[in-house]
């Protein structure tokens, strides 16, 4: 049974693959101070409530946060008697070839997400990812990744105005009922939401131009289904893309090794 832990900015997502589904998948708030202990007693107890008894016996970890890292190999090592395989590391291998400048760092979600979409579509897409920086992945015909965009994610942008500007509320996202809003609330969400729906679309729009081929542009992360539902922004939306990914890396180091 394979344990697959993505760490993000904000939250830090576990799933349960049996090898064909996902039996389960629980999110929590990412803390570099939690322990492996802490891990387990958490992931145990979801585990017991689930009624999923299968031992876990192999560990695969992607994370943006490197200082969380270290107890989730303690974790992996004490309680689940495996070591575990760390995305972005030497001795992970992917099944793309990454296209950037010599000594670019990508961030292993950027390249769980391209190893993901690839899987599942095929070659030249455009991965948007709404999570804390809301990321745009230029996956090549051969699965290759070739670059993307970084833009503040929505929530940053509406804390940022929040925390910025001492008159304004903070909100929660949402499509507003007209573009032109008249209270404060109603502005701020129509600035972010149709704001929003400009970038995706008009970073998209540029990139094709500029690749000057098709794409095929694939969406995840919380935020996706709000723009998607209101604009059709997108060809395809996986919310488990990059959970997805990381069983693709996983069976690719375990068929190398």
């Amino acid at each position: 049974m394979l344990l697959a832990v993505d760490v993000g900015n904000t939250n830090t997502v576990f799933a349960i693959w049996d090898g064909t589904r996902f039996l389960a998948t629980w999110r929590t708030s990412t803390e570099h101070q939690r322990t492996a202990d802490q891990y387990y007693v958490w992931l145990s107890t979801l585990m017991n409530l689930k009624g999923i008894d299968a031992e876990i016996t192999d560990m695969i970890v992607s994370s943006t946060v490197p200082r969380v890292v270290f107890n989730l190999r303690v974790l992996a090592d004490r309680y689940f008697g495996t070591r575990p395989i760390v995305v972005g590391k030497p001795d992970c291998a992917l099944p793309v070839d990454v296209r950037v400048d010599a000594g670019t760092q990508v961030g292993p979600d950027r390249l769980v997400n391209t190893v993901g979409s690839y899987d599942l579509y095929g070659g030249d897409l455009i991965v948007v990812d709404f999570g804390t920086a809301t990321t745009f992945d230029v996956v090549d015909h051969d699965g290759a990744y070739v670059g993307g965009v970084i833009a503040p994610g929505v929530n940053l942008s509406l804390q940022a105005l929040h925390e910025a500007a001492a008159a304004l509320p903070h909100v929660d996202i949402s499509r507003p009922q007209a573009v032109v809003g008249t209270n404060t609330v109603a502005c701020m969400q129509s600035g972010i939401f149709w704001g929003y729906v400009g970038v995706v679309r008009e970073i998209c729009q540029r990139i094709k131009a500029e690749r000057e081929r098709p794409m095929k542009i694939i969406s995840t992360g919380g935020l996706a289904p709000l723009f998607q539902q209101s604009e059709a922004l997108f060809d395809e939306f996986r919310d488990d893309l990059t959970m997805h990914g990381l069983t693709v890396i996983h069976r690719h180091n375990t068929n190398q090794g």
